[in-house]
């Protein structure tokens, strides 16, 4: 977790622009309506950069399969893309923001 208390969440897709833009704001959409608003910061990153950049993150969602050598849990955003499914990301980010 950053100094300031907010979880830090990676975002990533292939440029860290298009699709993670996309998923970014249903994840801060679920991230507010559950009381977590100003308590995260969100980066977008392209998917080459996310392994290295995950060690200083709390989780990662991409919208992509899982990058090698993550040092944080991952959360696939797919769902968020296609419009379906979006419960099981929706749970696993609540729970990794209830996590120390």
């Amino acid at each position: 977790m950053a100094a300031n208390g907010k979880k830090r969440i990676l975002l990533s897709c292939g440029s860290g622009i298009v699709t993670s833009t996309l998923a970014r704001k249903k994840v801060e959409e679920l991230l507010d309506s559950n009381g977590y608003a100003g308590k995260y910061e969100i980066v977008q990153v392209p998917l080459a950069s996310a392994p290295e950049k995950s060690r200083d993150f709390d989780f990662i969602v991409a919208t992509s399969l899982a990058p090698t050598e993550l040092h944080c849990p991952y959360v696939n955003g797919m769902p968020y893309l296609m419009g379906i499914g979006t419960d099981v990301p929706n749970a696993q980010i609540l729970e990794l923001m209830e996590a120390e």
